[in-house]
């Protein structure tokens, strides 16, 4: 006699054996792209599984939806009852696989049409990496903004530095990959890039103020503007000493004063000077004089037309001569002669046309000029023939 429990094992061998029956049954008739109904049986951490008629078959995560599905428990619930494209039919292994998404257009079909280098766009950050981070732009179709391209002046060494996880953002299409289905996005380029507009914001001469940020053998780096630093080399701190160290005259922290010596936005290099801030004998000197005023110098070098004038110990001047035989030049000299005379005729001197004006300039002579103009910035003291 047959006990009850040989008759259950029976009974689930038979259902088994009914099953497997039905499911190669619906394999011979399946092909792979046609479309089949089922209901949702259990849910896995990597996919559901969907009966379509006799058996179960597995809708894996990664075909639920064109959008990034990590859980499926929270597209899919069992009992739900679906429509699904048959992705593959393996008639001797007796396995089906299942898509759900592919029942719809792919999305990155209508952005590789939509979207284009330079489009800005707006989407959530959805994932965080330490390259980069993903945005979701459009339903089912992320862009990665690298790291690279998330800042123009600061290197940034993960994206959670920059982006937070499910904030919204704006950035720009820099590369649309529609073969292997990639999206790179800058964020930086919304902003626009500081060095672009660097001359005109730090023109040469223009005094900073700035925090030193880091020390190099070389010199120290100054922030001039946030996420902007520019270099005081080791040779320019100061001209009273020989500098061996930068942490012999700054320190990181300390606010200094410079100014701006030169700037290349495509190398970004921003060059300073510190010791050009510092009072020079020409910065004292100016103090006393004004433009206007007759002054005493020694000739120091001639060349051409430009003659150097010593006026004190570390002072120059420059006097350009007009050429010889120019309409300024004559007037100067016929003014020059002009005034002799009239002076002659005053004074009673003898008239002569080879006044001090008028004589050749020696170096090692000492001579009388006028200050034509004073520029503070260029330390330059221009002068013209008393």
């Amino acid at each position: 006699d047959l006990n009850e429990e040989d008759i259950v094992v029976d009974r689930r061998a038979v259902m088994e054996e009914e099953a497997d029956q039905v499911r190669r049954s619906k394999l011979e008739t399946l092909e792979e792209g046609a479309v089949v109904h089922g209901t949702v049986r259990s849910i896995a951490p990597y996919g559901a599984f969907v009966d379509i008629g006799g058996a179960d078959d597995l809708l894996h995560v990664g075909d639920i939806s064109w959008a990034r599905v990590t859980d499926p428990a929270t597209e899919l619930a069992v009992g739900d009852e679906l429509d699904l494209k048959v992705l593959k039919a393996d008639k001797q292994s007796g396995r089906i696989s299942l898509g759900l998404k592919q029942m719809t257009a792919d999305p990155w079909e209508d952005a590789v049409t939509k979207l284009n280098p330079g489009d800005r766009v707006t989407g959530e950050v959805t994932r965080l990496m330490d390259f980069g981070a993903f945005v979701t732009v459009m339903p089912g179709v992320e862009g990665l903004i690298h790291i690279s391209e998330m800042s123009w002046t600061r290197r940034v060494q993960r994206a959670s530095d920059v982006l937070k996880l499910g904030e919204h953002v704006e950035a720009v299409v820099l590369k649309v990959d529609a073969a292997a289905t990639r999206l790179s996005l800058g964020l930086k380029q919304v902003l626009g890039n500081p060095w672009d507009t660097v001359k005109d914001r730090f023109p040469t001469g223009k005094v900073i103020e700035g925090k030193v940020t880091r020390l190099a053998k070389f010199g120290a780096f100054v922030e001039v503007e946030e996420g902007v630093d520019g270099l005081v080399h080791i040779s320019e701190f100061t001209s009273e000493k020989r500098i061996q160290n930068p942490a012999e005259f700054v320190k990181v922290g300390q606010v200094v004063r410079a100014v701006i010596v030169s700037s290349d936005p495509e190398t970004k290099r921003l060059k300073l000077s510190m010791k050009q801030l510092e009072a020079t004998p020409t910065d004292q000197f100016v103090q006393d004089v004004a433009v206007g005023d007759q002054i005493t110098g020694r000739v120091v070098r001639v060349r051409g037309n430009e003659v150097r004038v010593q006026l004190g110990e570390g002072i120059e001047g420059v006097c350009v001569l007009l050429e010889p035989g120019s309409p300024a030049a004559t007037g100067a000299l016929s003014g020059s002669l002009a005034e002799q005379l009239a002076a002659a005729w005053k004074g009673g001197a003898k008239s002569s046309a080879t006044g001090a004006g008028s004589e050749p300039y020696v170096e090692g002579q000492v001579r009388s000029f006028t200050i034509k103009t004073i520029d503070n910035a260029a330390k330059r003291i221009e002068l013209t023939p008393a």
